[in-house]
């Protein structure tokens, strides 16, 4: 039984990056190259020398919402925070509430502009929330929603933060947390990459507020893992198998990428499809898209470490951490990368 104490390190609090780079892809880039190589520093920019022409670069273009509300209880005018989980409809949402007492159901919440959201019942952790005028949460978001930073950000969102936690390429509202590995893309980086050869392809996963919960059994098998909506297109899969036939890589940027891929080929090959996944990846997993992976570096005792972890070894990754922290790279949402170049041996 694999125990979660395995993907614990300590890091140091002023590794956590508060704030992004001037430029995206101004970041630090760590590799871990193939067949145990040693660990390379560089800079994010020259990912372009480390892939090749035919290799398939695949990005998830979710958008983030304006997914933070502040209101007040109707009735006694306690303050509530609310972070939407996910639109379930025009009018409805699942929600994370962040009160002094927790609001039951039937409670009204009104929001800083007066936007009336009843309390209607729970759903595990979360709670499900309707506007009472029967219009769209959506629209409510983009009147008085905030960009919803992770907790371990210790500072209110800012303008900047509006472009900044949403990648160049996002086009397709639904996710209340940002597919980190893709902010350090540029549109110059997308460009010289193109150039070299190397093809772009997309799919779209809805990152929920689950992301940034850390496993709280002791055991990997007693872990229940959230659920996150996915699309994989005919073209995506068109492209992955293009890329085979020309010896090609597929590069997944990003964990949600590596889930959506990993989600749509579990019967065998990738197929197109569209759902719900509550895939978790552990070592022992059997990979069958991914051939590398760039992402950023995760938190202790998370999903996403134990995923990079079946990807790479555990021992490489371990490694790996203690060589960014001893060369202070800048951790978490708004930190630096990691290029992991080859998946463990079966």
């Amino acid at each position: 039984m694999i125990q979660i104490s395995e993907f614990d390190y300590e890091l140091p609090s002023q590794l956590i990056a508060q704030t992004p780079t001037r430029r995206r892809s101004d970041s630090r880039l760590l590799i871990l190259p193939p067949k145990g190589g040693s660990l390379i520093s560089t800079h994010f920019g020259n990912l372009v020398d480390r892939l090749r022409p035919g290799d398939l670069l695949v990005v998830n273009d979710t958008r983030v919402l304006a997914a933070r509300l502040f209101a007040q209880k109707a009735q006694t005018g306690g303050r509530v925070e609310v972070l939407i989980e996910r639109l379930t409809d025009k009018g409805t949402a699942v929600v994370q509430l962040r009160a002094s007492k927790t609001p039951r159901a039937g409670t009204l919440l009104r929001t800083i502009g007066g936007v009336e959201l009843k309390v209607v019942g729970r759903q595990g952790q979360f709670f499900i929330i309707k506007r009472v005028d029967g219009a769209s949460l959506a629209a409510l978001l983009d009147d008085e929603g905030t960009v919803p930073l992770p907790p371990y950000v210790s500072r209110e969102a800012e303008d900047k933060d509006v472009e900044r936690y949403q990648t160049v390429y996002a086009r397709v509202p639904g996710a209340v947390a940002a597919p980190t590995a893709g902010l350090h893309f540029d549109r110059a980086l997308l460009s010289a990459l193109k150039d070299k050869g190397v093809d772009i392809a997309y799919l779209t996963l809805h990152i929920g507020a689950g992301t940034f919960q850390p496993v709280q059994v002791e055991t990997l098998a007693e872990h229940q893992m959230h659920s996150e909506r996915f699309v994989i297109s005919k073209e995506l899969v068109d492209a992955v198998s293009k890329t085979r036939k020309r010896a090609g890589r597929v590069v997944a940027v990003g964990t949600t990428v590596v889930r959506a891929l990993e989600s749509a080929a579990q019967q065998g090959a990738l197929r197109a499809c569209s759902g719900e996944t509550s895939l978790f990846i552990r070592p022992g997993f059997s990979f069958r898209v991914a051939d590398m992976i760039i992402t950023n570096f995760h938190l202790p005792r998370s999903t996403l470490l134990v995923l990079v972890s079946a990807f790479s070894g555990c021992g490489r990754i371990r490694t790996a951490y203690k060589q960014a922290i001893f060369e202070r790279y800048r951790f978490f949402s708004y930190g630096d990368a990691m290029l992991l170049e080859e998946k463990v041996s079966k």
